[in-house]
């Protein structure tokens, strides 16, 4: 029954998304606000053009020497990850939880004719599961 489900029943769909142009400190205090660990960049037509993670981040302070605090900052476009793996909002749960394992993600950018719509999470998924099978598998049973 999980081969039915589709990404786009489960994907989250209001994301904090950054934009190539977004100041990196501006980006990193909205990840920091919103107790995220990275988030999907958009050009200004919703093209997926890139992801911006904490690594990311941690990246553009160590690019510049230890001292020299003038050199630290920039856009998000000089950081993001630009080779994006993504998901289609018609894939099938199963397929999305094969890739989890396989790739060791924590989560995908969901596009539709190569424009973000969407995040799916591996608790998105567990979520699916959850309501496709009896509640009482979810309830503790003590010995």
């Amino acid at each position: 029954m999980l081969k039915s489900v589709k990404v786009r029943d489960y994907m989250t769909t209001n994301l904090i998304v950054f934009y190539p142009e977004t100041e990196l400190f501006e980006a990193i205090n909205r990840l920091l606000k919103n107790s995220i660990s990275g988030a999907p960049v958009v050009d200004g037509k919703g093209r997926l053009v890139g992801m911006l993670s904490e690594v990311d981040c941690l990246k553009s302070i160590l690019s510049g020497s230890y001292y020299d605090y003038e050199s630290l900052g920039g856009t998000v476009s000089e950081y993001m990850t630009t080779a994006v793996d993504v998901v289609e909002s018609d894939q099938d749960i199963l397929s999305v939880s094969e890739r989890f394992i396989k790739e060791r993600r924590r989560r995908f950018p969901v596009v539709e004719d190569g424009k973000l719509v969407g995040q799916i999470s591996r608790k998105d998924v567990l979520r699916a599961v959850k309501d496709f099978v009896s509640p009482d598998q979810f309830v503790h049973k003590s010995a």
